[in-house]
């Protein structure tokens, strides 16, 4: 502790009031956290009543290493590093007959979501809209999130069919002994309201709990963190209201100020030491987010020294900034050297990467972009997982849908579609109403006869999962399918198939190394297994690979936690940062905030970019530049472009474009 600075130390040390550490961007919070949990340990509470939450995988796994290295095994025994849904997931398979479910609640991701939101509105509101079908899953969402139940959402009225469609949802799932994953906050937060045992077992359980990127919680999770950490406020939240901005799916920047309000013994500590950037690069960021409003005051500070004025380049069309900003980057890196991994690029959406990927294609760069496919998105991939869905709950609808015809067995879309429509009007799963006598009456025998196979085997199978806890039926039901063949003989090439097959080895032999893996109070059962890396699946695919040696190009949002050398900031442009929608909208700060999290991203070099005319829907019009470059302390910015280049420069420029071109030439 003697290497951190005293704010640092303090926010360690305090451990008898409620807390919140306020970090800005670069200033070590992670450190704050991993110290703390050593800290705690070290002083009397028994890691395994130590409970760490975070928002992603990623950040789960780094924290984890981070504490093994300040602790030893036998120390670190029980503790728990996680992510909230995590957590959430843990506590419903725990008590899931508090709640009024079966064993081996299934976990719906956003496809098996939006799949019985299409159903039931055909249903219930005659409309197949997908316009409306992602509006709907959206406010449902949102109502998750914002801690409103069934019963609240019918006493409102501005939205009554989004109100009909969450109560037909919430049912069908609770049939299907199911939850979407928003469900792995919000249930856990009602039961615990409902049911005082329940709490008071897990708050003997989890007796102190830190929180990551506090400011990203949403309504829900703030619930959950306050019923579990009691009167006293055993806790410390880590955060920063200058990087909320994550509105649009639920965050709630004024859990920092709730805080204040439900523990009223809050202390407060202000991280404000930057370890990052160049002092010029947070002058300019303290500049700008000054401008919004502030329930607590901060400003960034660094001894890295003063560093360059920050860059400004106009361009007279999105074509030009792609060529001169790719330009840029390679005169940059011929002059000082460095890696490719030293340059990102990022930008407010996603469209506007297309001419980045085609300029830095031409020029021979390499590049990775964010928002590559997740593993868990491959067809196969879900085949296999829906059939291991299907072992572990026959109610599944949406994992009995998959694979019920995957490899073919006959059974088509009219079977199908009658077989939905039976088990609708009898409200039960389609694996059960396989087996009913009114079925007969309106499906052939040789249908009826298939179905019935089908699911005979499914039972058989999952009976034999069960007692078997080397996971060696999971080769076998895979082989008795013939899934391999059918792979075999739909793919489109032998490469393809490979990589298909591949996949599934993959998928196959990380269940059974999760499944075996040595860890303290962690089911094995294939259901717990299955559970977690449905989870995974969702959490993972909001993460990204690592780059390797490649120039970065990703959304601002993306961007968040992440550092760069060198940053270029595209697009600053009214309509795009602010983006349009955010204008009608009136949410300019969170906008604000999100230029901030981009600019505090760089470590030496940040520039700024931005066109006078950009095609829209179409045509060509007329872009006027963002808001935020006349918020920017003109003192500390350079107009590159509204000054001609001397002649040294052009000689640079010009030796390096050689090079490059003699490296694409060999």
């Amino acid at each position: 502790m003697t290497k951190l600075n005293s704010q640092q130390q303090a926010a360690i040390k305090i451990t008898d009031h409620p807390l919140l550490v306020l970090a800005g961007a670069g200033s070590g919070k992670t450190r704050v956290i991993t110290e703390k949990i050593a800290y705690l340990v070290k002083t009397g509470i028994p890691a395994r009543h130590i409970a760490a939450m975070t928002f992603t995988n990623k950040a789960a796994r780094e924290m984890k290493s981070r504490v093994e290295s300040l602790l030893d095994s036998q120390q670190s025994r029980g503790l728990r590093i996680s992510t909230f849904h995590s957590l959430g997931l843990d506590i419903l398979r725990k008590e899931y007959k508090v709640l009024g479910y079966k064993a081996d609640i299934t976990l719906f991701d956003e496809s098996d979501k939006r799949e019985l939101l299409k159903s039931l509105m055909s249903q219930h509101l005659n409309s197949e809209d997908s316009e409306d079908l992602a509006r709907y899953s959206g406010q449902i969402g949102q109502w998750k999130n914002a801690f409103v139940t069934v019963e609240q959402a019918m006493m409102q009225t501005d939205e009554p069919l989004a109100v009909l469609l969450y109560q037909h949802y919430h049912r069908q799932l609770k049939a299907y002994n199911a939850v979407d994953f928003d469900d792995l906050i919000l249930l856990p937060a009602l039961l615990f309201r409902q049911s005082p045992p329940t709490l008071e077992k897990w708050q003997h359980k989890i007796r102190y709990i830190l929180v990551d990127e506090y400011q990203d919680t949403n309504v829900s999770q703030y619930q959950l963190l306050r019923l579990l950490a009691g009167g006293l406020g055993k806790f410390t939240v880590v955060g920063d209201d200058d990087q909320s901005i994550y509105a649009w799916r639920g965050a709630s920047a004024q859990n920092l100020a709730q805080l204040q309000h439900d523990y009223p013994r809050l202390q407060v500590i202000k991280l404000e030491q930057n370890y990052r950037s160049m002092r010029r690069i947070l002058r300019v960021a303290n500049h700008l987010i000054a401008v919004n409003p502030h329930v607590f005051e901060k400003r960034l500070w660094s001894e890295l020294g003063e560093g360059d004025k920050l860059r400004v380049l106009a361009h007279k069309n999105e074509q030009a900034e792609a060529q001169q900003v790719v330009s840029e980057i390679i005169h940059h890196k011929f002059r000082h050297g460095g890696q490719h991994r030293d340059y990102a690029i990022l930008y407010r959406g996603n469209h506007q990467a297309r001419l980045f990927e085609s300029c830095l294609r031409e020029n021979n760069l390499p590049y990775f972009i964010s928002g590559s496919k997740s593993f868990f998105s491959y067809g196969e991939v879900k085949d296999v997982l829906s059939y291991l869905r299907l072992f572990v709950n026959q109610d599944d609808d949406a994992a009995f849908l998959r694979v019920v015809n995957t490899p073919r067995r006959e059974i088509g879309t009219t079977t199908l579609e009658t077989l939905g429509s039976y088990a609708n009007e009898r409200h039960i799963s389609l694996f059960s109403a396989c087996f009913e006598l009114g079925l007969t009456q309106k499906l052939p025998e040789k249908a009826i006869e298939r179905l019935q196979h089908f699911c005979d085997w499914t039972a058989k199978t999952a009976e034999q999962l069960q007692q078997d806890n080397s996971f060696t039926v999971l080769d076998t039901f895979i082989a008795e399918v013939g899934y391999e063949q059918w792979l075999r003989e739909n793919a489109k090439s032998k490469e393809t198939f490979e990589r298909q097959w591949k996949n599934v080895g993959e998928l196959t032999g990380w269940l059974k190394r999760i499944a075996h893996a040595e860890t303290v109070e962690t089911e094995k059962s294939l259901s717990a297994v299955v559970s977690k890396m449905l989870l995974m699946d969702i959490l993972e695919r909001q993460e990204e690979a690592e780059a390797g040696d490649q120039v970065s190009l990703m959304t601002l949002h993306a961007a968040k936690g992440l550092e760069f050398l060198h940053v270029f900031l595209i697009g600053m442009e009214e309509n795009l940062l602010p983006h349009q929608n955010c204008i009608e909208a009136e949410s300019i700060e969170e906008e604000r905030r999100l230029l901030y999290v981009g600019i505090t991203r760089a470590q030496r070099s940040c520039t700024f970019s931005y066109c006078t005319h950009r095609k829209r829907y179409g045509e060509i019009s007329e872009a006027a530049p963002s808001r935020f470059l006349a918020e920017l302390p003109e003192d500390d910015l350079e107009w590159t472009n509204k000054k001609p280049l001397d002649s040294a420069v052009i000689k640079e420029q010009g030796r390096a474009n050689l090079s490059q071109l003699k490296t694409m030439l060999s």
